[in-house]
């Protein structure tokens, strides 16, 4: 599974990047919109932190406007990811971006039929948002199943890169279920780490050797 960064603080992907668990970073306006900065700006400094793929989002709502805004967005680096909006309008403009030769992530995915949809357009990913699901009492990781499910009945080569992720548990569940990308907060993939076993497990070995007296 390829884990990329949900986030448009540049810290937060230095970081993850020196770890060597960055494979990519998807943004959106909102995240952008609480760095202060200009948003062809904040993209331009993410692509020079990682060659894997970034996700920078349309603001347009017309097929056409997408696509002018899906252009500018391409000529900033090689690996940009135009994140288009799930509408009627967004479905033709991944067509038309698909036809180009750019990269597409069709985002607000909340069902199979969406995600079909957006598979057919010529999706490179589709965000199925699981967090946003659960809030409203359905099982936002049993509709990545689903997707998996369908675009393994028909050869889709559509990644699914599921969003909206609140904890490690949806993390797991989607490596469990053969998920291509899990996007995350900083904070959740910090909390990958830590397990107070190995944690409780450390503190003992320290304390152990510290009191042998011995030399290292």
């Amino acid at each position: 599974m390829k884990f990329f960064l949900d986030t448009a603080i540049v810290d937060e992907i230095k970081k993850a990047h020196e770890w060597g668990l960055l494979d990519g970073v998807t943004t959106n306006p909102s995240l952008v919109a609480k760095t202060g900065k200009k948003f062809r700006d904040v993209i331009k400094e993410i692509c020079a932190v990682t060659d894997g793929p970034v996700s920078a989002e349309v603001l347009a709502t017309t097929t056409d406007e997408m696509v002018k805004e899906a252009k500018i967005l391409a000529d900033i680096a090689p690996n940009v990811v135009v994140k288009i909006p799930f509408t009627p309008d967004g479905v033709r403009a991944v067509q038309l971006l698909s036809s180009l030769g750019i990269p597409t992530n069709v985002t607000l995915i909340f069902s199979s039929n969406q995600a079909l949809l957006a598979a057919k357009a010529g999706a490179s990913y589709v965000s199925p948002f699981v967090g946003r699901l659960d809030d409203i009492n359905h099982d936002g990781m049993a509709l990545v199943e689903e997707i998996l499910n369908i675009y393994d009945n028909y050869g889709f080569t559509t990644e699914v890169l599921v969003a909206s992720i609140r904890n490690p548990i949806h993390v797991k569940r989607a490596a469990l279920m053969g998920a291509h990308v899990s996007t995350m907060p900083f904070s959740v993939l910090k909390q990958l780490f830590s397990h107070p076993l190995t944690d409780n497990g450390l503190d003992r070995f320290l304390k152990d050797w510290k009191e042998s007296k011995l030399e290292w």
